[in-house]
Order: structure tokens, then sequence, then C-alpha cells
């Protein structure tokens, strides 16, 4: 069983920064491959961004492209994302989940979020 405990979302102005962490506990991180998803209000959860085990190749939506960075720190059982350039339509809790790649293409374990809001 992995734990996932988001943190990091706070107020920020339109093209700053913010840095998303997402800890895991209970279980071997490198075996896993986490995402990063945001639901805002009234619309449906889409993913952000993901990052494989082992090699850490990542994979980005396009709407966030060129912006958001996801990396790991397999010694820290962290996952980071780090949003630059950020705008309103970022605004949404951002929750990171967590899934054995090598087993199943589902995200079996998900953390309680973080909101962010990006003020214009």
């Amino acid at each position: 069983q992995v734990q996932l405990v988001e943190s990091g979302g706070q107020l920020v102005q339109a093209g700053g920064s913010l840095r998303l962490s997402c800890a895991a506990s209970g279980g071997t991180f490198y075996k896993y491959g986490v995402g990063w998803f945001r639901q805002a209000p009234g619309k449906e959860r889409e993913f952000v961004a993901r990052i494989t085990r082992s090699a850490g190749r990542t994979y980005y939506a396009d709407s966030v492209k060129g912006r958001f960075t996801i990396s790991r720190d397999d010694a820290k059982n962290t996952v980071y994302l780090q949003m630059n350039s950020l705008k309103p339509e970022d605004t949404a809790v951002y929750s990171c989940a967590a899934r054995d790649e090598w087993v199943t293409s589902d995200w079996g374990y998900w953390g309680q979020g973080t909101q962010v809001t990006v003020s214009s």
C-alpha cells in the first residue's frame, strides 16, 4: 500500500510559479509511476503530467507543456510538479496518483489534493 500526501498549493498571481510536492510512504516508491491530475470547479478531472519509474520518462498535457515540469527524487520518496507562468485557468485542486506500471495501467493510489488558485 502506498500513501500519498500533496503539498505546496496556494494562492498566486498570474505569471507566478509554484512547486507542488507529492510525498509517498508505505511502499517501494521507485517501483511506481506517478501522475499529477487536476480538477477545477464544475469540470472533470484531467491529466496534467506523469513520470515513469526507473528511467523517469515524462509526459505532459498540451495545456501545460513548456510551463510545468515533473520530476522525482526516489531517495526522498517524492515527486514534484514545478509550475511556471501560471494562468488563471490553472486554478484547480491538484492531486497526485501512483501505479505499479509493470502490473497495471490503473492509478490505484491517490492523495487528498492541494488547492492551487491563480489570480488574474
